[in-house]
């Protein structure tokens, strides 16, 4: 199974021009991925999505937990995460490729409805993201999404049916207890992810840790329990890697100078705003927006898979 996809997948790709690069397709949400360089890390935020390797291998870094997979094994992303994703394993040879799907969370909702025996998740599950091997009814039905791109007409009526048939293949598959957290309506997980949704939308605004734990139905300290669990980062610590990856993109994507990203994310002082930023990235704000400036276009800050 993974043989066909890899051959699908190389297939679309040299179709689009071939080449490293990430590609979005004509399948919303379904991103297609190919790189001959490895060891290089990408700040990102995670999406609900599952990510699966077809060749190489990769490794992602959340908070303090590494989570590494290889060819046939998938990231599965439940909620919205700051991490740190590298390839450790692609050459000329042997290029890097990968599948990314967005994970539609109503609609993991609405199938798992429909099912008689639903999954439930086991308690005290952590982990907003994990690494689950690919069965064949998964890899059978992304395969045939990959090959949908080939029949562009069929995409509107069959792109709908292979999205409910993914989702129930997950659900009721071996990782059906991890994927409930993302589909139960009021999980932990559901609650964690709108506190998150909040987060994002309101950058600006400092963390006040009692007030999204009374928004999510929890006590500040069940809240922050259950949200270190799922994302290996506390509430502010969450909240700031935000803050520097929106800095981050508004400085390389928007030509932002280093003050008015800082303050355009919330920081009042330019100084700390510079300190936290190296100690994330490694390097000062102004020469690392310089040296991305300098990558060629689908450099740094495009991977997502």
């Amino acid at each position: 199974m993974n043989e066909a996809i890899k051959q699908s997948l190389e297939r679309v790709i040299r179709r689009f021009g071939g080449g490293d690069g990430v590609f979005a397709t004509a399948i919303d949400g379904l991103l297609l991925m190919r790189s001959t360089v490895a060891g290089v890390p990408n700040h990102i935020v995670y999406r609900p999505a599952l990510c699966l390797v077809v060749q190489g291998a990769k490794q992602v870094i959340a908070g303090r937990e590494v989570l590494h997979y290889d060819a046939g094994q998938a990231l599965v992303v439940n909620v919205d995460t700051p991490g740190i994703g590298q390839i450790n394993r692609a050459s000329d040879d042997v290029p890097y490729l990968a599948i990314h799907l967005d994970l539609d969370v109503a609609l993991m909702r609405d199938v798992m409805a429909q099912i008689d025996d639903p999954p439930r998740p086991r308690v005290g599950q952590r982990g907003g993201m994990f690494v689950a091997d690919i069965d064949d009814a998964v890899g059978d039905a992304l395969l045939r999404l990959v090959k949908l791109l080939d029949s562009p007409r069929d995409i509107a009526v069959l792109h709908p049916l292979l999205m409910r048939e993914i989702a129930y293949r997950m659900l009721t598959g071996a990782n059906g207890d991890r994927m409930a957290t993302l589909a139960l309506p009021d999980s932990h997980t559901a609650r964690i992810a709108e506190a998150i949704r909040r987060l994002r939308n309101d950058l600006g605004r400092t963390v006040r840790v009692d007030e999204l734990a009374a928004a999510s139905g929890m006590s500040p300290s069940s809240f922050h329990q259950h949200f270190k669990a799922l994302t290996s980062m506390s509430p502010v610590q969450f909240h700031k890697n935000l803050r520097l990856l929106e800095a981050r993109r508004l400085m390389m994507a928007e030509d932002a100078g280093v003050a008015g990203a800082a303050y355009r994310v919330g920081y009042e002082s330019a100084s700390q705003f510079s300190g936290e930023y190296a100690r994330l990235f490694g390097v000062a704000p102004g020469r690392d927006a310089a040296a991305a400036r300098r990558l060629p276009s689908g450099g740094e800050g495009s991977e997502t898979v």
